[in-house]
């Protein structure tokens, strides 16, 4: 059987990618033991994202070539601007996280990183670039999120953030963008490889980050 495009991105991208699948911080979420100041350090970098991840979603919407795509991909762009956010603010209420704690921490090396290659992806109009980031931001998410065990930890801070990254319309969502990442992207191969490759290296990157010291 010939072997997709996208996986042969993944196979390309070990063994980085299961690291960042397998990281402490994801195994600390998953058994609702990571500590409070790691977790806010992670939710105050990662809700930085948002405005960078949604003009990534603006070029693939604008870049598509098919209605439906279009479509899936406003869906999602919606989904990012009410759920997602809303559990944001939630949980930085619950974690008693205050506006200057939002504000002030510096991006770290790999949050300036993550903002830098989804508006690069955007800037150069190439739907199979975009793809290629929203692969690996959406799928690595699922990789480890399908994996956390039962039940899911009691705080909601914890379970919420794997449910947004493992329900129907999530894994859907996925299976889209791998399938249209297959069908775009070999035709721009090196650039798709070359975004797809430096953001698994972002993630591994982002989630070592919010341990200062013991990268």
């Amino acid at each position: 059987m010939t072997e997709r495009f996208t996986q042969t991105l993944r196979r390309q991208s070990e063994p980085t990618w299961s690291a960042a699948v397998g990281h402490r911080f994801v195994k600390e979420l998953c058994d609702g033991s990571v500590a409070d100041p790691v977790m806010v350090r992670y939710l105050v970098q990662d809700h930085r994202f948002l405005d960078s991840f949604l003009t990534l979603l603006g070029a693939a919407i604008a870049t598509a070539d098919t209605f439906e795509a279009r479509l899936r991909l406003g869906r999602f762009a919606g989904m990012i601007s009410s759920d997602e956010n809303t559990y944001f603010l939630r949980a930085f209420q619950a974690l008693d996280v205050s506006p200057a704690q939002r504000d002030e921490p510096a991006d770290t090396l790999p949050t300036a990183g993550f903002k830098a290659i989804m508006r690069e992806a955007a800037a150069t109009r190439s739907y199979a670039a975009a793809l290629a980031v929203l692969n690996v931001a959406e799928g690595l998410y699922l990789d480890w999120a399908i994996k956390a065990p039962q039940p899911l930890p009691a705080n909601f801070v914890h379970a919420e953030w794997i449910t947004l990254h493992d329900n129907p319309f999530f894994r859907d969502f996925v299976a889209f963008l791998q399938a249209e990442l297959d069908r775009v992207g070999p035709q721009q191969a090196a650039l798709s490889s070359d975004i797809y490759l430096r953001t698994v290296q972002l993630e591994l990157a982002f989630f070592d980050a919010i341990y200062p010291g013991e990268a």
